[in-house]
């Protein structure tokens, strides 16, 4: 696959990553206001305070195993929101789900509180469109290429970008998620959703025990099993916009520096197998190799099988040996 300027590939498939709007439509919208970057402080910050404080709540008061497993259980559910709804379902529509799937899925992506469904879809389209190119939201390449220019990139592309002046056009990238009702409705909804995120591990400790409410484990579950577990998956997503676009082996040909960093596939649900990703947007596997785990991919499996995801795009041999590159630049 050779590289093209970004500007000239197909404005019809949304799912390739590409605009699906009118190409007289610029990328960018508006400017981020002082009010958006309140916001985008407090709930990115907030979680990464808490998960420096773990270390040392952890050293002086342990952990219980009822947070252990509700944060477990919510880590889960809200990963695969983001990468089986997110990202596989609404960004690249890499299957067709039933109606009360995709809802469930927008509900558990958006409690990963990374921004609502079709805010979120759209910065990745243009990922897609510009990657590792000027006008990527997200490049760790955006300075240069030098030691300095590059540890600089990678802060930008793990966290700093949130804070860009710049909205990516929504009209232009997701033209067909502002059509859905539903995800028009749940993006309304944002706020309380967030609030379960934070609230849900809370109560779920709090009556964990002989039956009455017990302040102290609903507090230790909001800390562990809420701001931690946030603030854990914030920092696995970024990663893959930092880490993977600067690191990693390169077996398929892509247009860009996407690699794939197998020690965070496990927590990132299989979106670290971001080479082939890059090679082949809307394939619904991106583990394809042999002992490249991807659970992601056998979730759209089991609801397959359940009937509640159709038209499944799976990689097939003739699209990975034409997407193989010849010679494995490993990172």
């Amino acid at each position: 696959m050779t590289r093209t300027n970004p500007g000239t590939e197909a404005d019809s498939d949304p799912g390739a990553g590409t605009p699906a709007g009118t190409a007289s439509e610029p990328p960018w919208g508006e400017r981020m206001g002082t009010s958006d970057r309140v916001v985008v402080g407090v709930f990115a910050g907030i979680p990464f305070v808490a998960v420096i404080a773990s270390v040392v709540v952890l050293w002086g008061w342990g952990i219980g195993w009822h947070e252990v497993v509700i944060g477990a259980v919510m880590y889960a559910v809200v990963m695969h929101g983001v990468t089986v709804g997110y990202h596989r379902l609404f960004t690249h529509k890499a299957f067709r789900a039933a109606r009360p799937l995709k809802i469930a899925l927008a509900v558990a992506g958006m409690m990963a509180v990374e921004g609502d469904v079709i805010t979120w879809c759209a910065d990745h389209r243009r990922h897609h469109q510009f990657a590792d190119l000027p006008g990527d939201p997200h490049s760790p390449w955006r300075f240069g290429t030098s030691v300095r220019a590059l540890l600089k990139g990678m802060a930008w592309a793990h966290v700093g970008w949130t804070f860009k002046n710049e909205k990516t056009n929504q009209a232009r990238y997701v033209p067909d998620l502002l059509a859905d009702r539903d995800l028009v409705r749940l993006a309304r909804w944002q706020p309380l959703i967030v609030l379960a995120s934070f609230g849900l591990p809370a109560v779920a400790g709090g009556l964990w025990g002989a039956g009455a409410w017990d302040g102290g484990a609903a507090w230790s579950a909001f800390f562990w099993a809420g701001l931690v577990r946030i603030g854990l998956l914030h920092h696995v997503t970024w990663s893959v916009n930092s880490i993977c676009h600067v690191a990693g082996a390169r077996p398929f040909k892509s247009r860009d520096r996407s690699g794939n960093v197998w020690w965070l596939a496990v927590l990132s649900g299989g979106e670290s197998w971001h080479n082939l990703h890059h090679a082949d947007p809307t394939s619904a596997r991106h583990g394809v190799l042999r002992g490249q785990l991807d659970s992601s991919a056998r979730l759209i499996r089991i609801f397959e099988k359940l009937s509640w995801a159709r038209a499944v795009h799976w990689p097939d041999e003739r699209r990975l040996a034409s997407r193989t590159a010849t010679v494995d630049p490993a990172g």
